[in-house]
């Protein structure tokens, strides 16, 4: 029986020769992630349900990230971590990435930072597996031809005590890219363009595998940009096939063996959707929903009062790379905030050079603010005193994922969501602008 490639997975975890979408299966969890908004909830729960003294199912499949709520003196965002602390302590869990001083995150080398990046940094993304994580953009780890998708606090408290979860095998939706990408575009406008096209919910509870020749040639931060928004579509998960690219990331990063799996030819879809990149433009999101999709060009008139460059979908060293390549040697217009996904990402900025220049020196020659800790930091809001946060109804550009109304912070702001070309360029005009214009 052909199948699909996330089909396959589900097959070899639940033990069965085959699966079919919408058949409902006990499955083995490879990795189970948690974060500080979430995790101590999973803990209650976990502790409730299975005793005070009970055991986690496996202590080196949990990794516990604390990221989300980090550089803040709100006192129960802290408490969160110290929760997380006392439970790695208690169960001796092996990857706990923890941070004790957040006066000097430099000085906790065991902080890494927003947990999608970080999974992948550490190599605890492999092909094969299934990955699930208390946040919705674990499906950010599809990207290196795994099932990874997000959960709620209750089904990791189970995978806690059992190691299973009981899942129904999604179907797929598949959408080919072929053409060479025009230099002006990025996955994120890609992603966007998608959504856009689909709506919010036109892939609810299906797997969105992404093929062709454009794919192929993307680097593994870009295919990761592609596959973490597609819970912005509603998508159960995203995935793209393993190849030399994905191989040669994991070199190093990790030495557990694994198995790859490809789509049959035959395999049946919910749909096919293909796309020649050679005809597309750049796109935001507009504000209040990421399916709000319009030309750069046509925002041109709208004003902005700040730009956010950061993220498990904004904030690689990719993404900042791309961003200098437009701002070096320019003066930014407006507040253009910096916020490395990881420890790795922050230290990338001052050492990684472009045209000669490291990125942090474009970046502050252009006026940009210092680049921040790593962290979520604004993406989800949080604290008032969380660096980058809309406070005041203000206009941002953001190379974050969502755009609902508060997401930010303010539920008056207006959040438009862009790559970070399009991101670079309004940070140079002080409107929403097309990157075409500095390229």
């Amino acid at each position: 029986m052909a199948m699909t490639m996330v089909e396959k997975i589900l097959a070899k975890a639940s033990g069965k020769p085959t699966v079919t979408p919408g058949e409902n299966i006990w499955i083995d969890v490879d990795v189970l992630m948690t974060h500080d908004v979430c995790g101590p909830g999973t803990i209650g729960i976990f502790k409730r349900e299975f005793g005070q003294d009970a055991q986690v199912w496996d202590k080196e499949k949990i990794v516990l990230i604390p990221d989300h709520y980090i550089f803040t003196a709100d006192r129960r965002a802290n408490r969160n971590v110290d929760i997380l602390r006392d439970f790695a302590q208690e169960q001796n869990i092996k990857y706990f990435y923890d941070i004790t001083d957040r006066s000097d995150f430099k000085a906790n080398p065991d902080y890494k930072g927003v947990c999608h990046v970080a999974l992948a940094q550490e190599g605890h993304t492999r092909p094969g597996e299934v990955l699930f994580g208390t946040d919705s953009h674990t499906c950010n780890a599809g990207a290196f031809g795994q099932f990874a998708t997000g959960i709620g606090n209750t089904d990791a408290a189970f995978i806690f005590g059992t190691g299973k979860l009981l899942v129904k095998v999604p179907a797929t939706m598949r959408f080919v890219l072929n053409g060479e990408m025009p230099n002006y575009l990025l996955a994120k406008d890609l992603i966007l363009q998608i959504i856009g096209d689909i709506s919010v919910s036109g892939a609810t509870y299906r797997t969105m595998e992404f093929a062709g020749e454009t794919v192929g040639r993307m680097t593994m931060e870009e295919r990761m940009t592609l596959c973490n928004m597609v819970i912005e579509a509603g998508g159960k998960n995203g995935v793209i096939a393993p190849d030399e690219t994905t191989y040669e990331y994991l070199r190093g990063r990790t030495d557990k063996s694994f198995e790859s799996f490809y789509t049959d030819e035959n395999a049946i879809f919910y749909s096919s959707h293909s796309y020649d990149v050679t005809t597309l433009e750049p796109v935001v999101a507009k504000p209040h929903s990421p399916d709000n999709k319009e030309l750069a060009r046509n925002c041109q008139d709208v004003k902005i009062d700040r730009v956010y460059i950061g993220s498990c979908t904004g904030g690689k060293t990719s993404d900042f790379l791309h961003a200098a390549h437009l701002i070096k040697g320019h003066q930014v217009k407006v507040p253009t905030y910096l916020v490395p996904a990881t420890q790795k990402v922050y230290e990338d900025l001052f050492t990684v050079k472009y045209d000669g220049k490291t990125l942090s020196e474009i970046f502050l020659d252009a006026g940009c603010i210092e680049p921040a800790a790593p962290s979520c930091a604004a993406c989800l809001g949080g604290p008032k005193d969380t660096f980058g946060r809309l406070n005041e109804p203000e206009v941002c550009v953001s190379t974050t994922n969502r755009n609902f109304p508060g997401r930010m912070g303010n539920k008056q702001a207006e959040v438009y969501l862009a790559s970070p070309y399009t991101a670079a360029a309004s940070a140079l005009t002080g409107y929403v602008t097309d990157p075409r214009e500095f390229m």
